[in-house]
């Protein structure tokens, strides 16, 4: 038995047959459409050389469909109607917030930001979960089947859409006990002489990070040294509890230790520097709405804390 290959067309061509029959003539189907009466006429033309039969008696007055062309119509109605009630139900899945969210996310974040406030996000949307995986690289988002990413640092290598989520703050803190014995420094420069500081591996050149130190407009480069170098944020702040040196870490995990007084904030005029996170995701336009309202609310939950650039 021949078949007739699919193609767009067809679908088409379908559809204005259904918009003609329901209307009662090509003129009011045109209007229906949107279209023009001639390029009615031509699409029903068309779709009869293409299924090789005529569908339609064409009086001056009327249009009605032949033997052939009623079969047929009657035959294809119900798989518009599949196809109708397919799109429907992707508009609402699309709609609504449900299923499972899937988020690749740096550890402080997910520590120290996103799941002490998720709670408020899943009472307010009891059809989803989320699942918080911790992954200190982005990776493969679409092939490890996440639907968001979080992570600090500079944008990343991706086809997927990247936005500047917040700035968090970095401070420069030391423990008293280590004060006690070495000082105080009253400027960024004093850090390169009588100083043990605590080195913060990049992950991404193998190298430490570089110190600077930003205040009313200026930027300064500070060479310090140390002879502990750690690659880990917990590993950081440990060190700067346990007196070993100064260190940078990040306010977002620093502060609670300075408001209990176990970390001195020093350098307080030259505290401007910042440190970036961005949020990866797929293409809003097709995007299902937890993913709409996951950004939504993480723009929310960062602006209450820091200045975040917005979504």
């Amino acid at each position: 038995m021949n078949t007739v290959p699919f193609d767009g067309r067809l679908l088409s061509g379908i559809g204005v047959l259904s918009a003609v029959v329901r209307a009662g003539n090509f003129l009011r189907a045109a209007q229906a459409m949107g279209l023009t009466q001639p390029a009615v006429s031509r699409a029903v033309s068309r779709l009869e050389q293409r299924i090789g039969i005529r569908l339609f008696h064409r009086t001056s007055r009327s249009v009605t469909l032949t033997d052939e062309g009623r079969r047929f119509y009657e035959t294809v109605v119900p798989l518009l109607a599949g196809i109708e009630a397919a799109a429907a139900d992707a508009r609402q899945t699309t709609n609504a917030v449900n299923g499972l969210l899937r988020v690749n996310a740096d550890r402080i974040f997910a520590q120290y930001v996103l799941t002490p406030a998720v709670q408020p996000f899943l009472t307010l949307h009891p059809d989803l979960s989320v699942e918080i995986v911790v992954q200190e690289r982005l990776g493969d988002l679409v092939a490890d089947g996440f639907d968001v990413a979080i992570h600090f640092g500079d944008p990343q290598p991706t086809t997927l859409v990247c936005e500047r989520l917040m700035d968090v703050p970095v401070v420069t803190c030391a423990a008293p006990e280590y004060l006690k014995s070495h000082g105080a420094p009253g400027r960024p420069r004093d850090l390169e002489h009588g100083h043990e500081c605590i080195l913060m591996r990049n992950p991404s050149t193998g190298r430490a990070f570089d110190w600077e130190f930003v205040g009313n407009g200026e930027i300064v480069s500070v060479a310090v040294s140390g002879r502990l170098t750690v690659n880990d944020a917990g590993s950081l702040l440990g060190a700067c509890l346990g007196g070993q040196g100064i260190g940078q870490p990040l306010e977002i995990y620093a502060q609670t230790y300075i408001a209990e007084g176990r970390l001195v904030r020093l350098l307080t005029g030259w505290s401007e520097e910042t440190f970036p996170v961005h949020i990866y995701h797929h293409d809003l336009r097709t995007a299902p709405a937890r993913i709409k309202e996951f950004l939504r609310y993480v723009s929310q939950i960062c602006s209450s804390r820091w200045k975040p650039s917005a979504l």
